[in-house]
Protein backbone atom coordinates (compact mmCIF):
# COMPACT_ATOMS: atom_id res chain seq x y z
CA UNK A 1 0.00 0.00 0.00
CA UNK A 2 0.91 3.64 -0.54
CA UNK A 3 1.46 5.99 1.97
CA UNK A 4 -1.63 7.86 0.77
CA UNK A 5 -3.64 4.51 0.96
CA UNK A 6 -2.69 3.72 4.15
CA UNK A 7 -3.82 6.92 5.43
CA UNK A 8 -7.01 6.40 3.57
CA UNK A 9 -7.04 3.15 5.34
CA UNK A 10 -6.61 4.76 8.96
CA UNK A 11 -9.62 7.13 8.37
CA UNK A 12 -11.41 4.30 7.49
CA UNK A 13 -11.01 2.89 10.53
CA UNK A 14 -11.59 5.68 12.64
CA UNK A 15 -14.77 6.15 11.10
CA UNK A 16 -15.94 2.75 11.89
CA UNK A 17 -15.02 2.99 15.77
CA UNK A 18 -17.02 5.91 15.77
CA UNK A 19 -20.17 4.74 14.34
CA UNK A 20 -19.86 1.41 16.41
CA UNK A 21 -19.84 3.38 19.86
CA UNK A 22 -21.80 6.13 19.05
CA UNK A 23 -24.28 3.56 18.37
CA UNK A 24 -24.19 2.15 21.39
CA UNK A 25 -24.76 5.25 23.31
CA UNK A 26 -27.49 7.14 21.46
CA UNK A 27 -30.04 4.92 21.58
CA UNK A 28 -30.34 4.99 25.24
CA UNK A 29 -30.61 8.96 24.83
CA UNK A 30 -33.53 7.43 22.55
CA UNK A 31 -35.77 5.33 24.47
CA UNK A 32 -38.38 7.46 25.01
CA UNK A 33 -39.39 8.78 21.63
CA UNK A 34 -38.92 4.73 20.45
CA UNK A 35 -41.92 3.58 22.67
CA UNK A 36 -44.46 6.33 22.33
CA UNK A 37 -43.61 5.91 18.53
CA UNK A 38 -43.83 2.30 17.99
CA UNK A 39 -45.41 1.05 21.35
CA UNK A 40 -46.92 3.54 24.05
CA UNK A 41 -48.63 0.23 25.73
CA UNK A 42 -46.39 -1.95 26.33
CA UNK A 43 -42.97 -0.86 24.78
CA UNK A 44 -41.40 0.12 27.95
CA UNK A 45 -41.36 -3.28 29.05
CA UNK A 46 -39.20 -4.46 26.01
CA UNK A 47 -36.86 -1.84 25.91
CA UNK A 48 -34.13 -3.23 27.95
CA UNK A 49 -33.69 -5.49 24.94
CA UNK A 50 -33.08 -2.63 22.35
CA UNK A 51 -29.53 -2.16 24.92
CA UNK A 52 -29.47 -5.82 25.47
CA UNK A 53 -29.55 -7.44 22.02
CA UNK A 54 -26.62 -5.28 21.07
CA UNK A 55 -24.49 -5.57 23.58
CA UNK A 56 -25.07 -9.29 23.77
CA UNK A 57 -24.20 -9.92 20.11
CA UNK A 58 -21.55 -7.62 20.08
CA UNK A 59 -20.09 -9.57 22.80
CA UNK A 60 -20.75 -13.26 21.62
CA UNK A 61 -19.38 -12.73 18.04
CA UNK A 62 -15.47 -10.83 19.59
CA UNK A 63 -13.29 -14.42 19.92
CA UNK A 64 -14.78 -16.14 16.79
CA UNK A 65 -13.99 -12.92 14.78
CA UNK A 66 -10.20 -12.72 16.01
CA UNK A 67 -10.19 -16.68 14.66
CA UNK A 68 -11.57 -15.48 11.54
CA UNK A 69 -8.94 -12.54 10.87
CA UNK A 70 -6.32 -15.08 11.61
CA UNK A 71 -7.96 -17.41 9.08
CA UNK A 72 -9.30 -15.39 6.11
CA UNK A 73 -7.56 -12.22 6.47
CA UNK A 74 -8.77 -9.12 7.79
CA UNK A 75 -9.99 -7.23 5.37
CA UNK A 76 -12.70 -9.83 3.99
CA UNK A 77 -14.02 -9.81 7.98
CA UNK A 78 -13.95 -6.22 8.53
CA UNK A 79 -15.92 -5.66 5.13
CA UNK A 80 -18.48 -8.39 6.39
CA UNK A 81 -18.68 -6.69 9.77
CA UNK A 82 -19.61 -3.29 8.22
CA UNK A 83 -21.60 -4.59 5.60
CA UNK A 84 -23.81 -6.37 8.73
CA UNK A 85 -23.75 -3.24 10.81
CA UNK A 86 -25.21 -0.85 7.82
CA UNK A 87 -27.88 -3.26 6.73
CA UNK A 88 -28.80 -3.22 10.80
CA UNK A 89 -29.02 0.11 11.04
CA UNK A 90 -31.01 0.71 7.76
CA UNK A 91 -33.41 -1.85 9.10
CA UNK A 92 -33.72 -0.29 12.35
CA UNK A 93 -34.52 3.16 10.86
CA UNK A 94 -37.18 1.12 8.98
CA UNK A 95 -38.88 -0.52 11.78
CA UNK A 96 -42.17 -0.47 12.45
CA UNK A 97 -42.30 -2.14 15.69
CA UNK A 98 -40.40 -3.07 18.78
CA UNK A 99 -39.84 -6.64 17.83
CA UNK A 100 -38.62 -5.55 14.38
CA UNK A 101 -36.14 -3.32 15.96
CA UNK A 102 -34.74 -5.60 18.88
CA UNK A 103 -34.25 -8.04 15.75
CA UNK A 104 -32.44 -5.34 13.63
CA UNK A 105 -30.28 -4.15 16.73
CA UNK A 106 -28.72 -7.68 16.53
CA UNK A 107 -27.82 -7.90 13.42
CA UNK A 108 -26.13 -4.14 13.99
CA UNK A 109 -24.29 -5.74 17.35
CA UNK A 110 -23.26 -8.99 15.13
CA UNK A 111 -21.28 -5.90 12.79
CA UNK A 112 -20.63 -3.76 15.79
CA UNK A 113 -18.15 -6.46 17.05
CA UNK A 114 -16.19 -6.39 14.39
CA UNK A 115 -16.07 -2.93 14.04
CA UNK A 116 -14.72 -2.79 17.62
CA UNK A 117 -12.12 -5.38 17.25
CA UNK A 118 -11.51 -6.48 13.71
CA UNK A 119 -10.69 -2.83 13.25
CA UNK A 120 -7.93 -2.50 15.28
CA UNK A 121 -5.88 -5.65 13.51
CA UNK A 122 -6.80 -3.50 10.52
CA UNK A 123 -4.75 -0.85 12.09
CA UNK A 124 -2.22 -2.99 12.92
CA UNK A 125 -1.85 -3.96 9.65
CA UNK A 126 -1.67 -0.47 8.07
CA UNK A 127 1.63 0.20 9.16
CA UNK A 128 4.24 1.04 7.36
CA UNK A 129 7.90 0.02 6.27
CA UNK A 130 9.52 0.33 10.25
CA UNK A 131 6.59 1.69 11.57
CA UNK A 132 5.88 0.96 15.26
CA UNK A 133 2.01 2.13 15.19
CA UNK A 134 2.25 3.44 18.42
CA UNK A 135 0.15 6.42 17.47
CA UNK A 136 -2.21 4.78 15.21
CA UNK A 137 -3.19 1.69 17.91
CA UNK A 138 -3.60 4.62 20.33
CA UNK A 139 -5.77 7.15 18.60
CA UNK A 140 -8.37 4.33 17.92
CA UNK A 141 -8.16 3.33 21.38
CA UNK A 142 -8.59 7.34 21.91
CA UNK A 143 -11.60 7.42 19.46
CA UNK A 144 -13.32 4.28 21.65
CA UNK A 145 -12.82 5.89 24.82
CA UNK A 146 -14.24 8.93 23.83
CA UNK A 147 -17.02 8.11 22.04
CA UNK A 148 -18.14 6.41 25.20
CA UNK A 149 -18.06 9.76 26.93
CA UNK A 150 -19.62 11.47 24.56
CA UNK A 151 -22.07 9.32 22.51
CA UNK A 152 -24.85 10.00 25.66
CA UNK A 153 -24.78 13.90 24.86
CA UNK A 154 -25.11 13.41 21.24
CA UNK A 155 -27.94 10.73 21.57
CA UNK A 156 -29.41 13.58 23.72
CA UNK A 157 -29.48 16.21 21.09
CA UNK A 158 -31.18 13.87 18.75
CA UNK A 159 -33.79 12.54 20.81
CA UNK A 160 -35.06 16.55 21.72
CA UNK A 161 -34.22 17.89 17.96
CA UNK A 162 -34.40 15.25 15.62
CA UNK A 163 -36.75 11.85 14.45
CA UNK A 164 -35.17 8.91 16.58
CA UNK A 165 -34.70 7.27 13.08
CA UNK A 166 -31.86 9.72 12.48
CA UNK A 167 -30.03 7.73 15.26
CA UNK A 168 -29.60 4.90 12.75
CA UNK A 169 -29.98 6.75 9.91
CA UNK A 170 -26.85 8.48 10.25
CA UNK A 171 -24.79 6.09 10.13
CA UNK A 172 -25.61 4.78 6.72
CA UNK A 173 -23.69 8.03 4.38
CA UNK A 174 -20.57 7.83 6.82
CA UNK A 175 -20.49 3.64 7.02
CA UNK A 176 -21.42 3.59 3.17
CA UNK A 177 -18.64 5.45 2.36
CA UNK A 178 -16.41 3.88 4.30
CA UNK A 179 -17.29 0.31 3.06
CA UNK A 180 -16.49 1.50 -0.85
CA UNK A 181 -13.06 3.07 0.80
CA UNK A 182 -12.23 0.03 2.57
CA UNK A 183 -12.87 -2.69 -0.39
CA UNK A 184 -11.09 -0.49 -3.12
CA UNK A 185 -8.08 0.63 -0.57
CA UNK A 186 -7.41 -1.53 1.63
CA UNK A 187 -4.61 -4.00 0.85
CA UNK A 188 -4.00 -6.54 4.02
CA UNK A 189 -1.93 -10.03 4.07
CA UNK A 190 -3.82 -13.55 3.99
CA UNK A 191 -2.31 -16.57 4.96
CA UNK A 192 -2.29 -19.48 1.87
CA UNK A 193 -2.55 -22.81 4.14
CA UNK A 194 -5.86 -24.06 5.06
CA UNK A 195 -7.34 -23.45 8.79
CA UNK A 196 -9.84 -25.25 10.66
CA UNK A 197 -12.31 -22.89 12.51
CA UNK A 198 -12.92 -23.97 16.14
CA UNK A 199 -17.10 -23.29 15.46
CA UNK A 200 -17.56 -25.27 18.82
CA UNK A 201 -15.88 -23.29 21.04
CA UNK A 202 -16.89 -20.22 19.59
CA UNK A 203 -20.52 -21.30 20.03
CA UNK A 204 -19.91 -22.01 23.57
CA UNK A 205 -18.12 -18.84 23.95
CA UNK A 206 -20.95 -16.77 22.69
CA UNK A 207 -23.16 -18.94 25.57
CA UNK A 208 -20.73 -18.47 27.89
CA UNK A 209 -20.78 -13.79 27.31
CA UNK A 210 -24.58 -14.06 26.69
CA UNK A 211 -25.94 -16.03 29.88
CA UNK A 212 -22.87 -13.91 32.03
CA UNK A 213 -24.03 -10.70 30.37
CA UNK A 214 -27.86 -11.90 30.89
CA UNK A 215 -26.86 -12.46 34.60
CA UNK A 216 -25.56 -9.02 35.08
CA UNK A 217 -28.03 -6.80 33.30
CA UNK A 218 -31.40 -8.51 34.63
CA UNK A 219 -29.57 -9.34 38.61
CA UNK A 220 -30.85 -6.90 41.29
CA UNK A 221 -33.33 -5.51 38.48
CA UNK A 222 -35.75 -7.26 36.39
CA UNK A 223 -34.76 -10.13 38.97
CA UNK A 224 -33.30 -10.71 42.42
CA UNK A 225 -30.11 -12.51 42.54
CA UNK A 226 -31.75 -15.43 44.08
CA UNK A 227 -34.61 -15.80 41.64
CA UNK A 228 -34.68 -19.04 39.81
CA UNK A 229 -33.88 -16.91 36.37
CA UNK A 230 -30.76 -15.71 37.59
CA UNK A 231 -29.16 -19.15 39.87
CA UNK A 232 -30.02 -21.01 36.58
CA UNK A 233 -28.62 -18.11 33.91
CA UNK A 234 -25.85 -18.58 36.47
CA UNK A 235 -25.31 -22.51 36.57
CA UNK A 236 -25.66 -22.28 32.79
CA UNK A 237 -22.65 -19.58 32.58
CA UNK A 238 -20.51 -21.74 34.97
CA UNK A 239 -20.98 -25.08 32.84
CA UNK A 240 -20.44 -22.78 29.49
CA UNK A 241 -17.38 -21.57 30.80
CA UNK A 242 -16.35 -24.94 31.54
CA UNK A 243 -17.06 -26.74 28.46
CA UNK A 244 -15.01 -23.94 26.82
CA UNK A 245 -12.08 -24.11 28.67
CA UNK A 246 -11.87 -27.32 28.01
CA UNK A 247 -12.61 -27.02 24.44
CA UNK A 248 -9.75 -24.69 24.31
CA UNK A 249 -7.12 -27.13 25.59
CA UNK A 250 -8.28 -29.78 23.13
CA UNK A 251 -9.14 -28.04 20.05
CA UNK A 252 -6.91 -28.08 17.33
CA UNK A 253 -6.65 -24.50 16.67
CA UNK A 254 -8.76 -22.50 19.52
CA UNK A 255 -10.79 -19.18 18.84
CA UNK A 256 -8.84 -18.23 22.52
CA UNK A 257 -5.60 -20.46 22.19
CA UNK A 258 -3.87 -21.14 25.50
CA UNK A 259 -0.90 -20.42 24.86
CA UNK A 260 -1.66 -16.93 24.64
CA UNK A 261 -1.80 -17.28 28.41
CA UNK A 262 1.58 -18.04 29.02
CA UNK A 263 2.90 -15.29 27.89
CA UNK A 264 3.30 -12.49 30.10
CA UNK A 265 2.83 -9.46 28.77
CA UNK A 266 -0.58 -10.76 26.87
CA UNK A 267 -1.99 -12.52 30.58
CA UNK A 268 -0.81 -8.87 32.68
CA UNK A 269 -2.87 -6.85 29.67
CA UNK A 270 -6.31 -8.90 29.59
CA UNK A 271 -6.36 -9.06 32.96
CA UNK A 272 -5.65 -4.94 33.18
CA UNK A 273 -8.12 -4.36 29.92
CA UNK A 274 -10.86 -6.58 32.26
CA UNK A 275 -10.28 -4.50 35.39
CA UNK A 276 -10.03 -0.95 33.80
CA UNK A 277 -13.42 -1.58 31.68
CA UNK A 278 -15.25 -2.59 35.42
CA UNK A 279 -13.76 1.06 36.87
CA UNK A 280 -14.32 2.67 33.33
CA UNK A 281 -17.90 1.64 33.42
CA UNK A 282 -18.66 2.53 36.80
CA UNK A 283 -17.14 6.33 36.50
CA UNK A 284 -19.12 7.01 33.42
CA UNK A 285 -22.30 5.52 34.81
CA UNK A 286 -22.66 7.00 38.28
CA UNK A 287 -21.13 10.01 37.48
CA UNK A 288 -23.88 10.75 34.80
CA UNK A 289 -26.65 9.45 37.99
CA UNK A 290 -25.17 11.48 40.39
CA UNK A 291 -25.26 14.70 38.00
CA UNK A 292 -29.49 14.04 36.95
CA UNK A 293 -30.42 12.80 40.39
CA UNK A 294 -28.42 14.71 42.52
CA UNK A 295 -27.74 17.92 41.05
CA UNK A 296 -30.59 17.87 38.83
CA UNK A 297 -29.26 18.45 35.58
CA UNK A 298 -30.77 17.03 32.58
CA UNK A 299 -29.56 14.17 30.58
CA UNK A 300 -28.18 15.75 26.98
CA UNK A 301 -26.82 18.52 29.54
CA UNK A 302 -25.49 16.04 31.92
CA UNK A 303 -23.33 14.22 29.17
CA UNK A 304 -21.47 17.79 28.55
CA UNK A 305 -19.91 17.00 31.67
CA UNK A 306 -18.04 13.94 30.22
CA UNK A 307 -16.18 15.87 27.93
CA UNK A 308 -13.32 17.02 30.36
CA UNK A 309 -12.55 13.17 30.35
CA UNK A 310 -13.07 12.56 26.64
CA UNK A 311 -10.58 15.75 26.71
CA UNK A 312 -8.16 13.67 28.66
CA UNK A 313 -8.04 10.75 27.17
CA UNK A 314 -7.47 12.56 23.60
CA UNK A 315 -4.42 14.62 24.73
CA UNK A 316 -2.83 12.14 26.52
CA UNK A 317 -3.43 9.60 23.57
CA UNK A 318 -2.28 11.15 21.00
CA UNK A 319 1.00 12.28 23.23
CA UNK A 320 1.63 8.94 24.44
CA UNK A 321 1.20 7.43 20.68
CA UNK A 322 4.19 9.83 19.59
CA UNK A 323 6.09 9.14 22.74
CA UNK A 324 5.69 5.17 22.26
CA UNK A 325 7.05 5.92 18.26
CA UNK A 326 9.87 7.57 19.64
CA UNK A 327 11.07 4.33 22.28
CA UNK A 328 8.94 5.26 25.49
CA UNK A 329 7.94 1.37 26.71
CA UNK A 330 4.34 0.53 27.13
CA UNK A 331 4.75 -0.31 30.31
CA UNK A 332 5.37 2.91 31.42
CA UNK A 333 2.36 4.46 30.74
CA UNK A 334 0.40 1.49 31.11
CA UNK A 335 2.06 2.30 35.26
CA UNK A 336 1.14 6.18 34.58
CA UNK A 337 -2.77 5.46 33.42
CA UNK A 338 -3.40 3.06 35.96
CA UNK A 339 -1.63 5.63 39.03
CA UNK A 340 -3.35 8.60 37.24
CA UNK A 341 -6.45 6.86 37.27
CA UNK A 342 -6.43 5.67 41.14
CA UNK A 343 -5.97 9.18 41.96
CA UNK A 344 -8.95 10.65 39.84
CA UNK A 345 -11.41 7.81 42.13
CA UNK A 346 -10.24 8.56 45.56
CA UNK A 347 -11.25 12.19 44.68
CA UNK A 348 -14.37 10.95 42.94
CA UNK A 349 -15.22 9.65 46.47
CA UNK A 350 -15.01 12.90 48.02
CA UNK A 351 -17.69 13.80 46.06
CA UNK A 352 -20.66 15.36 48.44
CA UNK A 353 -24.06 16.43 47.42
CA UNK A 354 -23.06 20.15 46.82
CA UNK A 355 -19.26 19.25 45.74
CA UNK A 356 -18.38 22.40 43.06
CA UNK A 357 -19.38 21.09 39.36
CA UNK A 358 -15.93 22.45 38.37
CA UNK A 359 -14.13 20.23 40.87
CA UNK A 360 -16.11 17.63 39.50
CA UNK A 361 -14.87 18.18 35.71
CA UNK A 362 -11.47 18.39 36.95
CA UNK A 363 -11.59 14.92 38.57
CA UNK A 364 -13.41 13.59 35.11
CA UNK A 365 -10.15 15.03 32.99
CA UNK A 366 -7.95 13.24 35.19
CA UNK A 367 -9.47 10.00 34.86
CA UNK A 368 -9.66 10.78 30.90
CA UNK A 369 -5.55 11.57 31.45
CA UNK A 370 -5.39 8.07 33.02
CA UNK A 371 -7.63 6.38 30.57
CA UNK A 372 -6.33 7.55 27.85
CA UNK A 373 -2.80 6.08 28.24
CA UNK A 374 -4.34 2.55 29.28
CA UNK A 375 -7.13 2.48 26.23
CA UNK A 376 -3.92 3.03 23.71
CA UNK A 377 -1.20 1.32 25.46
CA UNK A 378 -2.60 -2.07 26.47
CA UNK A 379 -3.83 -2.67 23.03
CA UNK A 380 -0.20 -2.00 21.30
CA UNK A 381 1.21 -4.00 24.00
CA UNK A 382 -0.55 -6.88 23.00
CA UNK A 383 -0.40 -6.62 19.09
CA UNK A 384 3.39 -6.06 19.46
CA UNK A 385 3.75 -9.13 22.07
CA UNK A 386 1.71 -11.62 20.25
CA UNK A 387 2.88 -13.83 17.56
CA UNK A 388 1.87 -12.44 13.92
CA UNK A 389 -0.23 -15.67 13.05
CA UNK A 390 -2.05 -15.08 16.39
CA UNK A 391 -2.69 -11.05 15.80
CA UNK A 392 -6.45 -11.21 15.27
CA UNK A 393 -7.07 -13.46 18.46
CA UNK A 394 -4.93 -11.93 20.63
CA UNK A 395 -6.32 -7.85 19.70
CA UNK A 396 -9.84 -8.77 19.99
CA UNK A 397 -9.29 -11.18 22.88
CA UNK A 398 -8.39 -7.61 24.58
CA UNK A 399 -11.83 -6.44 23.70
CA UNK A 400 -13.48 -9.38 24.70
CA UNK A 401 -12.22 -9.15 28.21
CA UNK A 402 -13.21 -5.44 28.29
CA UNK A 403 -16.36 -6.09 27.50
CA UNK A 404 -16.95 -9.12 30.29
CA UNK A 405 -14.93 -6.62 32.89
CA UNK A 406 -17.38 -3.81 32.09
CA UNK A 407 -20.57 -6.36 32.51
CA UNK A 408 -19.19 -7.70 35.89
CA UNK A 409 -18.20 -4.24 37.00
CA UNK A 410 -21.19 -2.75 36.12
CA UNK A 411 -23.52 -5.34 38.14
CA UNK A 412 -21.05 -5.61 40.94
CA UNK A 413 -21.08 -1.72 41.57
CA UNK A 414 -24.85 -1.76 41.48
CA UNK A 415 -25.30 -4.46 43.81
CA UNK A 416 -22.83 -2.64 46.24
CA UNK A 417 -24.73 0.73 45.77
CA UNK A 418 -28.60 -0.73 46.28
CA UNK A 419 -26.83 -2.08 49.39
CA UNK A 420 -24.97 0.54 50.94
CA UNK A 421 -27.88 2.99 50.46
CA UNK A 422 -29.86 3.21 53.36
CA UNK A 423 -32.25 6.16 52.47
CA UNK A 424 -35.97 6.68 52.20
CA UNK A 425 -37.52 3.90 49.79
CA UNK A 426 -34.75 2.31 47.21
CA UNK A 427 -32.58 4.25 44.91
CA UNK A 428 -34.76 4.59 42.22
CA UNK A 429 -37.66 6.32 44.22
CA UNK A 430 -35.05 9.17 44.85
CA UNK A 431 -36.94 11.41 42.15
CA UNK A 432 -39.99 11.36 43.71
CA UNK A 433 -38.84 11.95 47.52
CA UNK A 434 -39.43 15.69 48.35
CA UNK A 435 -38.62 17.68 51.23
CA UNK A 436 -36.54 15.90 54.11
CA UNK A 437 -36.98 12.69 52.68
CA UNK A 438 -35.39 13.91 49.63
CA UNK A 439 -32.51 15.61 51.18
CA UNK A 440 -31.68 12.71 53.26
CA UNK A 441 -32.30 10.31 50.37
CA UNK A 442 -29.65 11.95 48.39
CA UNK A 443 -27.41 12.44 51.24
CA UNK A 444 -27.24 8.29 52.10
CA UNK A 445 -26.94 7.96 47.85
CA UNK A 446 -24.18 10.55 47.55
CA UNK A 447 -22.34 8.45 50.41
CA UNK A 448 -22.93 5.39 48.76
CA UNK A 449 -21.85 6.26 45.75
CA UNK A 450 -18.45 7.20 47.20
CA UNK A 451 -17.62 3.81 48.83
CA UNK A 452 -18.24 2.51 44.91
CA UNK A 453 -15.84 4.97 43.95
CA UNK A 454 -13.19 4.17 46.67
CA UNK A 455 -14.06 0.54 45.12
CA UNK A 456 -13.32 1.50 42.02
CA UNK A 457 -9.61 3.34 43.01
CA UNK A 458 -9.41 -0.18 44.45
CA UNK A 459 -10.01 -1.91 41.05
CA UNK A 460 -7.19 1.06 39.29
CA UNK A 461 -4.97 0.38 42.24
CA UNK A 462 -4.90 -3.90 41.64
CA UNK A 463 -4.13 -2.33 37.56
CA UNK A 464 -1.36 -0.70 39.04
CA UNK A 465 0.27 -3.44 41.04
CA UNK A 466 -0.47 -5.45 37.54
CA UNK A 467 1.10 -3.08 35.67
CA UNK A 468 4.38 -3.15 37.99
CA UNK A 469 5.15 -6.76 36.42
CA UNK A 470 5.11 -6.14 33.03
CA UNK A 471 8.54 -6.71 31.71
CA UNK A 472 10.82 -3.97 31.88
CA UNK A 473 11.87 -5.05 28.36
CA UNK A 474 10.09 -3.97 25.03
CA UNK A 475 8.11 -7.27 23.94
CA UNK A 476 9.35 -8.27 20.73
CA UNK A 477 7.34 -11.30 19.78
CA UNK A 478 5.15 -9.40 17.00
CA UNK A 479 7.03 -7.28 15.03
CA UNK A 480 9.99 -8.97 14.93
CA UNK A 481 8.83 -12.45 14.69
CA UNK A 482 9.40 -13.89 10.68
CA UNK A 483 7.37 -12.43 8.47
CA UNK A 484 4.29 -15.21 7.49
CA UNK A 485 3.88 -15.83 3.42
CA UNK A 486 1.12 -12.96 2.65
CA UNK A 487 -0.22 -11.83 -0.56
CA UNK A 488 -2.54 -8.63 -0.58
CA UNK A 489 -6.50 -8.57 -1.40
Amino acid sequence: MTETQRKIGFLVCLTTIVLAVLDMQIVSAATVPIVRDLDPEHGIDRIPWLVSAYALASAAMLPLYGRLCDALGAKRVFLGALGSFLLGSALCGAAQSIGQLIAARALQGLGAGGLMSVTMVVIAQLKGPGEKGGRKSGVGGLVAGGGMAVGPWIGGVLADHASWRWAFYVNLPLGLAALAAAAFVLRLPEEHRRHSIDFTGAALAAAFSTTLLLVTEWGGKQYAWSSPVILSLAVACAAALGLFLWRQSTAAEPILPPSLFRVRELRLGFAIQGLMGAAMAGAMYYVMVYLQVVRGIASSSAGLYLLPMATGMTVVGIVSGRLSDRGWSERTFVIGGSATATAAFLLLATTGTHTSLWLLRGELLLIGLGFGQLLGQLIQLVQDTAPRHQLGVATTAIRFFQTLGTATGAALFGTLLARLYDGPGDTGALGALTGAARAAGLESYTSAMDTVFLCGAGVMALCLLLALRLPTARPTAGPSAPAREAVTV
